[in-house]
């Protein structure tokens, strides 16, 4: 449904007069019918490659195609087959979600009576009936992005671009939104989704990429990007000594590789040390650590996560450069 290669986006900085790389050829696949995510921190080129495919920036070089159309020299066509769903939304607070689902449905060129019967079946699919006639400035957060996304879809488009679905939304609210996010797959909708929220990703997306600096530093599914780091991490902060602590672990034979963080506002470093059974390792780093009188100031034993991934990637954690 979507294949780019070497799509590339560089812009002019005003204040230094320099060209700036956002995304730095990406190379994508999705699948129709599937939740592609795109992972990555703010800043990561994750929107820019999505305005891009939508149509709404140019590329400055590469190819694309998106559901069977080149997206450089068939750009209509690109639109009438695609919904887009910005982070800021697109509702008017002076009329209604009926009217909005109404008015969208006539721009692609829908006739009116058919337009007032999709607007009805989008208002029951996304359970939106008791407040769909009341002006949208008095919605919710969490109904306001109900809409958002309805009319993102009431053209029945081949392809839906949702960027940070759910940013600021409650948990309940979120959890809705992944249930109409996925009932939109099941409709045939192929879903292109930004998040930056690791269990998203992790729940919602049947592969996702992770995208850093502009470049894409590896793809899967989520079961098999965790088992890019097989067994169990262990964190160990440790106020000083940090290099001696790591020398004593790493000769350790459960031990299979040891990585330190940088220091943080305190001083303190993170040892993350990758092993294979992390419950049987623990008691023997304690022993050790405390046979050098080097005390841990914590602790922590977990299994591999989207951030360990991105961590091992990039090097530094995805949940840090969370703003």
């Amino acid at each position: 449904m979507i294949e780019t290669a070497g799509l590339r986006k560089t812009y002019r900085s005003r204040q230094k007069k320099e060209e700036v790389e956002a995304v730095r050829g990406v190379d994508l696949v999705v699948k129709e019918g599937e939740i592609f995510g795109f992972l990555g921190p703010n800043g990561a080129g994750k929107t820019t490659t999505l305005r891009m495919l939508s149509t709404l920036l140019e590329p400055s070089g590469g190819t694309a195609m998106v559901a069977g159309f080149d997206l450089r020299k068939q750009s209509a066509e690109v639109r009438h087959q695609i919904g887009y769903v910005g982070q800021s939304g697109g509702t008017w607070g002076e009329v209604t979600a009926r009217e909005e689902l109404v008015m969208q449905g006539r721009l692609y060129e829908m006739p009116k009576s058919e337009c007032k019967t999709r607007a009805q079946e989008v208002i029951e699919a996304f359970e939106m009936t008791d407040f769909a006639d009341r002006k949208c400035k008095t919605y919710s957060g969490g109904q306001r992005r109900r809409l958002d996304v309805a009319l993102g879809s009431v053209h029945r488009p081949k392809v839906l671009f949702l960027d940070e679905p759910t940013t600021g939304l409650d948990p309940q609210s979120r959890a809705h939104m992944w249930e109409e996010v996925r009932k939109l797959r099941e409709r045939g909708t192929s879903i292109f989704l930004t998040t930056h929220y690791l269990d998203e990703a992790d729940a919602l997306c049947d592969r996702l990429a992770i995208i850093d600096n502009g470049e894409i530093v590896t793809e899967g599914t989520p079961i098999d990007l965790k088992r890019q780091i097989a067994g169990d991490i262990v964190a160990i902060g440790v106020n000083g000594r940090a290099d001696d602590a790591s020398e004593l672990l790493r000769p350790k034979e459960f031990v299979r590789e040891v990585e330190a963080g940088e220091p943080d506002t305190t001083g303190a470093v993170t040892l993350r040390l990758y092993v294979d059974d992390g419950s049987a390792a623990v008691p023997d780093i304690l022993r050790t650590l405390d046979g050098a009188d080097i005390a841990p100031s914590s602790i922590e034993l977990h299994r591999p996560s989207l951030d360990d991934v991105f961590l091992k990637q990039t090097g530094r954690s995805l949940r840090e450069d969370k703003s």
